[in-house]
C-alpha cells in the first residue's frame, strides 16, 4: 500500500540516496574488500523474506525511525518487494555494492551472503519483511563494517507504519495467509516505529508468532 500522503513526504530514501557530488568517483568504481554476512533467525515462527544488503557511506541510510517509511521500505514491509530499493540504491554514487538473498528464511535458520565494499566504505545495511506481518521488516541501518575481526549485530524488527495492522489474513501475504501483499488506500501510522509484535487480535496466533526483543543475529566477517 501507498497513499499518495505517503508518497508526499516519504522521501528520504531517495534523498539520502543522492549524498555524493555529482563529479565523485562512484563507490564501487574503488578497491574492494570482500565481507561475509551470515543472518540468523532468532524468532520462534516468523519467516524472513529475502534480504536486501548494501555496503554504502555513512549519509546513506534505509530509514529514520519516527519518520515516514519511503515507498522502497514500505515495498518490502507490506510485500517483501526489493525491486525498488534496489534500484534507488544502484543509482546512489554512495553506494559501493548491493547483494540479496534467495528464498525465505525459517526461522531457527541462517542465510550467507557475500558483498563487496570499497576501500573508506565502512557501513551497511540490510532489510527484509517478517512473515506473517502486514507492514513489518527486519533491519540494521548504517552500521560499521568490521576492520578486522568479525563484528555481531542483534536486528530488531521495525513496523514501517504504512499498513493498518489488522492481522488478517487478506492483508498478509506469504505462505501461511496468501492475502494481498498491498493496500494502496491503506496509510497505516505513517511513520517507522518499533513494532509490537503479533497481538492475536486477527487471524495469526500470538502464541506462536509473536515475538519480543530482537529477531535476527547478524554476523560480518572480512575476507
Amino acid at each position: 500500500m501507498y497513499a499518495s500522503l505517503k508518497k508526499a513526504v516519504g522521501i528520504t530514501l531517495a534523498s539520502l540516496l543522492i549524498t555524493t557530488a555529482v563529479n565523485a568517483e562512484p563507490e564501487r568504481d574503488r578497491p574492494q574488500h570482500q565481507y561475509k554476512i551470515t543472518i540468523t533467525n532468532i524468532t520462534k515462527h516468523q519467516s524472513f523474506t529475502p534480504f536486501i544488503v548494501a555496503s554504502h557511506k555513512p549519509a546513506v541510510h534505509f530509514f529514520s525511525l519516527g519518520e515516514p517509511a519511503s515507498e522502497a521500505i514500505a515495498n518490502i514491509a507490506e510485500g517483501g518487494d526489493t525491486s525498488l530499493l534496489a534500484e534507488q540504491l544502484s543509482n546512489s554514487r554512495g553506494v559501493s555494492d548491493i547483494a540479496k538473498s534467495e528464498g525465505l528464511l525459517a526461522a531457527g535458520s541462517s542465510v550467507e551472503i557475500t558483498i563487496a565494499a570499497a576501500a573508506g566504505v565502512r557501513t551497511l545495511s540490510l532489510a527484509a519483511m517478517l512473515l506473517p506481518t502486514n507492514d513489518t521488516f527486519v533491519a540494521l541501518d548504517a552500521v560499521a563494517l568490521p576492520t578486522q575481526r568479525a563484528l555481531t549485530y542483534l536486528a530488531y524488527a521495525y513496523d514501517a507504519g504504512s499498513e493498518t495492522n489488522s492481522e488478517t489474513c487478506a492483508t498478509i501475504p506469504g505462505p501461511l495467509c496468501g492475502g494481498v501483499p498491498f493496500s494502496p488506500e491503506d496509510s497505516g501510522e505513517g511513520f517507522v516505529h518499533l513494532a509490537a509484535g503479533i497481538s492475536g487480535s486477527g487471524d495469526i496466533d500470538a502464541a506462536e508468532y509473536d515475538w519480543r526483543g530482537p529477531v535476527a543475529k547478524v554476523v560480518i566477517e572480512r575476507l
